[in-house]
């Protein structure tokens, strides 16, 4: 199978990089084609910025939404400098609305759109990350914002554009999805509900909802607190979730 690793740690020498380590081995031993992403390393920015909105320069988007948006204005304002606001003037001219909006649309940013390929081969999808706030960290987090984007990871039908979540409609195609996340605090605790609340953020929503036909997620708890054997069977487990995958 062929898999995305996306990986995120502040620390390359953190337990959640020797998870890292493990799981790919797993995917290498068990045959599968693998490629990480670390978004780290590689300095990905995690912010939504305003060229992040072409994402909803879509022609799923209803019209009257679209003319809401003014395209036109948002063309001469990204243009830049006079001279290159009086081409834009001169391409503008006699353009349609969605011919405007397609010409948007394909003016994505770059490092979405790296990402957004290496999504688009991969058949599977493992996510490796800490626990920051019982959620992703900002650099995951942002990944998702910005690369699950509208057009690429969903749309909406006119129903959905009304705040109706069946107009939610998947794009994504990947047969599998695993979150492997390293905890800070006990398995006890996270028996309270915050287990159930952050599986049903990430694994239902941000994967399933997209298209992912099916979504786990593995917690490692406590990696700070336990002993030394608790966590070579973290990692023993980390292995075996790669070469199984």
């Amino acid at each position: 199978m062929k898999v995305l690793v996306v990986y995120t740690h502040h620390n390359p020498a953190s337990f959640t990089h020797a998870i890292l380590e493990q799981v790919t081995q797993g995917l290498e031993d068990g045959g599968h084609d693998y490629k990480v992403s670390d978004l780290n390393a590689i300095g990905f920015d995690p912010v939504f910025r305003p060229q992040d909105s072409v994402q909803f320069a879509h022609e799923s988007v209803p019209e009257e939404l679209l003319e809401e948006m003014n395209p036109a204005e948002a063309i001469m304002e990204l243009a830049g400098g006079p001279i290159r606001r009086m081409m834009a003037k001169r391409w503008l001219r006699d353009k349609s609305l969605s011919e405007i909006v397609k010409a948007i649309g394909e003016h994505k940013p770059k490092d979405v759109v790296e990402q957004q390929a290496l999504v688009a081969e991969a058949e599977g999808l493992i996510f490796i990350a800490p626990v920051f706030w019982m959620g992703f960290p900002a650099m995951l987090k942002g990944w998702l914002e910005r690369v699950f984007a509208y057009g690429f990871a969903y749309t909406l039908t006119p129903e959905g554009w009304k705040g109706n979540l069946d107009g939610r409609v998947p794009l994504l195609t990947q047969e599998k999805g695993l979150i492997i996340t390293p905890t800070f605090f006990t398995e006890g605790e996270y028996d309270k509900g915050w287990r159930e609340a952050m599986d049903t953020i990430l694994c239902d929503w941000g994967l399933e909802m997209a298209g992912v036909k099916q979504a786990d997620h593995v917690f490692f708890y406590a990696v700070l607190a336990v002993g030394d054997e608790a966590r070579r069977a973290y990692l023993e487990e980390a292995y075996r979730l790669g070469k199984d995958f």
